[in-house]
């Protein structure tokens, strides 16, 4: 009975496992094919995007929001960082030129201010000599437009040289006679004769003391009006004796030799080179006078006045007694404050 049984249990066991079998087995299906579809319609998208939505809707539905602009793709760092240190060299470039051409417009500003400073040597208002401090040869050369350097004395003959006018030009004509005056040689003129002669005229001292007698003839040059000559021949009494009495002498005369020639330049300079050298000089208060008068003759009232003030302070008794004429000559033709 048992055997008979069992194929009707197996039977019946089939029979109710099929259903249950033929079920997962379509559950596994589905689901291997609905994951294909899925990966058919991404790769659908992938293949047509932007396809119609009738045929390949979204997957994820969103609210519709506004649409983003195309724009410009953003630069990587590397190429700001580039870009900013080409920005920076560029300004550092700009900085280095506009500081240089600054640095140039000083030297230049500095250089004017320092010519500026060398001829504005005294102040605009006239000083005193007490306020301006004792004359030197630093501060007096400012008032002769020279240095403080001692005049060159050059070595000169012991004859005077006469200067001589060259004669006039002969006008060329035609013929045998422009021949005739190109060979003929041209005669002196008459004026250079005349003043050879008189310098030859005027006579040299001749005693025991022969640096006297050399500035003496310089002297006598001077009194008869031959400057150039005076000019030469004290020259060389101040290079043969330096050390001489008369060199203090010999300094004011070589600076009123070249007042006298119109030579105010080199007329100051041996002024104040012999006021400087020695004060205690015998014609040292000489040539402070004759600076101020130097000074005038150029129209510069307050160097004139600076010198008068440094002789009234310096030389008090010149003030009153030998020089007075010419002191008080000199402070009536120069308004001074």
């Amino acid at each position: 009975m048992l055997r008979g049984a069992r194929p009707v249990f197996i039977t019946v066991a089939l029979a109710l496992a099929a259903p249950a079998f033929a079920q997962s087995v379509d559950s596994g299906t589905d689901t291997r094919i609905r994951a294909l579809e899925a990966e058919v319609k991404a790769l659908q998208r992938q293949v047509f995007p932007g396809g119609d939505a009738k045929y390949f809707p979204p997957q994820v539905s969103t609210a519709p929001g506004a649409t983003p602009t195309t724009g410009t793709p953003a630069t990587t760092p590397v190429s700001d960082l580039l870009a900013r240190m080409d920005a920076v060299e560029a300004q550092m470039t700009r900085l280095t030129a506009q500081g240089e051409e600054n640095a140039n417009r000083i030297a230049k500003l500095e250089a004017r201010t320092a010519a500026s400073t060398v001829e504005a040597a005294t102040p605009a208002a006239t000083p005193t000599a007490s306020e301006n401090g004792a004359i030197t040869s630093s501060n007096l050369a400012a008032m002769t437009g020279g240095t403080a350097t001692k005049p060159v004395v050059t070595t000169a003959p012991q004859k005077p040289v006469v200067t001589t006018t060259p004669a006039k030009p002969v006008a060329s004509t035609a013929g045998t006679k422009a021949k005739a005056a190109a060979t003929t040689p041209a005669k002196p003129a008459s004026a250079s004769a005349q003043r050879l002669a008189a310098v030859k005229a005027v006579e040299k001292p001749a005693t025991d003391d022969p640096g006297d007698d050399e500035y003496s003839y310089g002297y006598r040059l001077w009194d008869a009006k031959f400057y150039p000559e005076a000019e030469q021949q004290l020259k060389l009494f101040l290079q043969k004796y330096p050390k001489h009495s008369r060199v203090s002498y010999a300094k004011n005369l070589l600076g009123r030799a070249y007042l006298d020639e119109g030579n105010t330049d080199e007329a100051g300079k041996w002024f104040v080179d012999n006021y400087t050298k020695s004060k205690a000089g015998d014609r040292a208060p000489d040539s402070l006078l004759y600076l101020a008068e130097t000074m005038k003759q150029r129209k510069d009232t307050t160097r004139a006045c600076v010198a008068l003030a440094q002789f009234a302070d310096d030389f008090p008794k010149e003030a009153a007694g030998r020089l007075k004429g010419q002191y008080d000559a000199l402070r009536s033709g120069v308004k001074c404050n």
